[in-house]
């Protein structure tokens, strides 16, 4: 690993673990509930765990920017930023299915350096930074070695505003579903990303995501030796709102399909 990442990362890592543990302390206990949308929820506990990594990266790099999901975006030094998804699956936290994360990771220059995604129930820790791999539990990981479409397990999810938009990946997947050998709706991005990292799944698709859904993701997916890109093949970056990643191999036949569906955007 890149010996200068490895503060960024030991802090990631650090904060990423204190957030999880106590949503996973928590867990099961029904949290309040508040609506950012119709279906778009969020508990005191998403801003509780957002507060631990925020407070713990605001010690050890004053000079940093940090962007969260929970309104929070402190500009300082654009060089280096910080994007936090305290609780990436805030509807299964809340309806008590274990399928959530903690999801942190480290820009500079515009770049991902380092990503770390912690799923507390399940004891897994994802890393990566940028040259040396991703790993889990310490353990280097790489993504699936599946060449075919119809014999590939994907992931995808839905936006919250499926009800009030025509933009709404249904489509997409009705095309996907009878390509491909299955389709899993996991209900958490960057678990999404890193089960493809991880070859669980063999590809993953989404749109109108946020940076803070993807940012770490995308990296353990490109370390992990895949591919990520829009919809349109071209290089993805976290502040686009659609993104396709896999093993590499069959990552034309998503792209195809998906071009082949109405326009989503």
């Amino acid at each position: 690993m890149p010996a200068d990442y490895q503060e960024i990362l030991d802090t990631a890592i650090q904060a990423a673990a204190e957030a999880g543990d106590y949503l996973k302390s928590t867990f099961g206990q029904r949290p309040d509930v508040e609506f950012k949308g119709r279906i778009d929820l969020v508990t005191e506990r998403d801003r509780q765990s957002q507060e631990k990594i925020y407070r713990l990266l605001k010690t050890r790099f004053p000079g940093h920017s940090i962007l969260a999901e929970e309104e929070l975006d402190e500009k300082k030094d654009k060089e280096s930023l910080w994007l936090i998804d305290p609780l990436d699956g805030t509807t299964n936290y809340a309806h008590t299915l274990p399928a959530f994360c903690v999801s942190i990771a480290f820009f500079e220059q515009g770049q991902p350096r380092v990503g770390v995604v912690y799923a507390p129930v399940f004891g897994e820790m994802f890393q990566a930074v940028r040259g040396g791999g991703a790993f889990l539990n310490g353990k280097r990981i790489a993504v699936s070695t599946e060449k075919e479409l119809g014999k590939s397990l994907l992931a995808t999810g839905f936006p919250y505003d499926l009800c009030e938009s025509e933009i709404d990946n249904i489509d997409h997947f009705t095309r996907l579903l009878k390509k491909a050998q299955a389709i899993r709706r996991w209900g958490s991005a960057a678990l999404d990303l890193c089960y493809t990292a991880a070859g669980r799944f063999d590809g993953f698709w989404e749109l109108k995501l946020f940076p803070w859904d993807t940012a770490a993701g995308m990296l353990m997916v490109e370390e992990a030796g895949g591919t990520v890109s829009d919809f349109s093949g071209r290089p993805f970056q976290p502040f686009l709102r659609e993104i396709v990643a896999s093993n590499g191999p069959i990552h034309r036949q998503i792209l195809s399909v998906l071009q082949s569906a109405r326009p989503q955007s």
